[in-house]
């Protein structure tokens, strides 16, 4: 079979699996679950590849939402990721039931031919996305190991070449003082929430003088329990954000001078928690994305490069994968360009029409790229040739 024609039936699998991916996306869509909680998504899934006699190991990789189902014997290895991970309070709003069902018809089409053609494909279950950094976790646990190239897509306002991701890493600060009857004997307390005001108002000084790309932003967990009560803890969380690792370090060396600051002020002790699982910034591998954007527009969805007015900025553990395979992050328009992710309107959209149609078109041009990379002779030596020269 020649690459038009086995393009042309990853296609058509997709077509005959119409109904049930877009199924899998209504399901998933509404019964939204946090990260590390998605048993409900977990089951619709891995259900839905043994249906197609795919070996699934539910539970993969020591995560109990994780899963990974492959097929084919021989040839170039091609992850295809799956998230399915919602927000509290709005749900789906980033879309993830979308990339769950357009990962899921991408690995079904691909598996329906690996054999045939000579290529492999695994289809991997990341769980929590947004927080817990689950693909951190899989490829601490070999997950990518002998992975030629890994593809996922991202619903958005626009169909763009990428998302232009900053790291980020998460902090807690815990702030302790001493308790006392704020109206009887304030002297002999320490204000906790006096520290944890003070190290917030130092962050807010500290923005006018740090890169524009780069961000930082927090909020109050906990702030005591009676006004007539000098606050004995308070507790404030922070996202630190910058567009590399490597500047990630710096920036959040100055976040805590900050913090460690208000506490000082305050006479109050601080601890400073970070997150044990930090995003790298997502490194896009270019002669793959080309791929892919070709199959995209060949299905009527040109992309185009995110313009300052354009661009979807935020931060994904796809991010961490980069770093250790070739991999693409591509933007799939589900909603008007006004319409911001990570908002209640988009969450409608997410799981409405516009939303599987790009179920659709998602899950084809991943498997048209999958199989570019079976069935042009070098090509997958070239993309990982590519991603070796890098940055």
């Amino acid at each position: 079979m020649d690459l038009a024609g086995a393009k042309q039936r990853v296609v058509d699998e997709v077509e005959r699996r119409a109904d049930r991916l877009l199924g899998v996306s209504r399901a998933i869509h509404a019964h939204p679950e946090l990260g590390f909680e998605e048993h409900r998504a977990h089951e619709v899934l891995t259900a839905a590849l043994a249906e197609d006699g795919l070996p699934v190991d539910a539970g993969a990789y020591g995560l109990p939402t994780a899963f990974a189902a492959r097929a084919g014997s021989s040839g170039p290895t091609v992850a295809v990721l799956c998230e399915y991970d919602a927000l509290p309070g709005i749900g789906h709003a980033c879309g993830h039931n979308v990339i769950a069902a357009a990962g899921l018809g991408a690995g079904l089409a691909a598996a329906a031919v690996a054999e045939e053609l000579g290529g492999r494909v695994v289809v991997l279950g990341t769980p929590a996305e947004e927080g817990g950094g689950g693909k951190i976790v899989l490829i601490e646990e070999g997950a990518f190991a002998g992975v030629d190239a890994a593809l996922m897509v991202h619903p958005a306002g626009r169909d763009l070449r990428f998302m232009s991701t900053l790291a980020i890493c998460p902090l807690e600060a815990e702030y302790r003082g001493r308790a006392a009857h704020a109206a009887a004997a304030p002297h002999l307390g320490r204000n906790a929430l006096d520290g944890a005001v003070l190290g917030y108002v130092n962050v807010a000084a500290l923005r006018q003088h740090i890169r524009p790309e780069e961000r930082i932003h927090g909020i109050f967990l906990e702030g005591g329990q009676r006004p007539n009560v000098v606050p004995e803890r308070a507790v404030t969380e922070w996202y630190v954000r910058a567009p590399t690792t490597t500047g990630l370090e710096a920036l959040k060396e100055r976040v805590a001078t900050c913090l460690r600051a208000g506490a000082d002020a305050a006479g109050v002790d601080v601890t400073l928690t970070w997150g044990p699982r930090p995003y790298a910034e997502m490194r896009d591998c270019e002669p793959l994305l080309d791929l892919y954007a070709a199959n995209s527009a060949a299905l009527g969805r040109p992309l185009a490069a995110p313009a300052a007015s354009t661009a979807v900025a935020g931060s994904t553990d796809m991010g961490n994968v980069s770093h250790v395979v070739p991999s693409i992050h591509p933007m799939l328009a589900v909603s008007p360009p006004d319409v911001a992710i990570h908002t209640a309107d988009f969450t409608g959209f997410a799981g409405g029409a516009p939303g599987d149609r790009a179920v659709l078109d998602g899950a084809k041009a991943m498997a048209m790229t999958v199989m570019d990379l079976w069935l042009t002779e070098g090509l997958a030596a070239e993309v990982r040739a590519a991603f070796g020269s890098g940055p």
